[in-house]
């Protein structure tokens, strides 16, 4: 008897910093976007590297929203390229990039 073979999910990735860290990054650009409830507040803008795909994005998402302060959360990926995490609340810059950093990604500065 012979065993199937199985396919990869479709968004699953090889490349991807969030599986495979010191992986390079897949090339092309995908657009996906994950947000948490919408909020008042002042928002930064963050340019980041190394996401590649939906899990990317959640781990991110996760991350941030974890933190205290942080009302909303919007992610623009553009896989292995530089994806940009808005995030609206009264989070530091300083807690916000350690968070990002700390989930495996780079933040990267002007």
């Amino acid at each position: 008897m012979t065993e199937p073979m199985s396919s990869p999910l479709p968004m699953a990735s090889g490349g991807c910093s969030c599986c495979i860290p010191d992986a390079a990054p897949t090339p092309g650009s995908d657009a996906a976007e994950t947000s948490f409830p919408a909020a008042s507040g002042t928002s930064a803008t963050y340019r980041v590297e190394g996401m590649t795909c939906g899990h990317c994005v959640g781990t991110i998402a996760g991350a941030v929203s974890a933190l205290h302060g942080v009302d909303d959360v919007r992610v623009d990926l553009v896989a292995g390229g530089i994806s940009h995490v808005t995030v609206t609340g009264a989070a530091s810059s300083n807690t916000v990039r350690a968070a990002i950093e700390e989930a495996g990604y780079r933040v990267l500065t002007s």
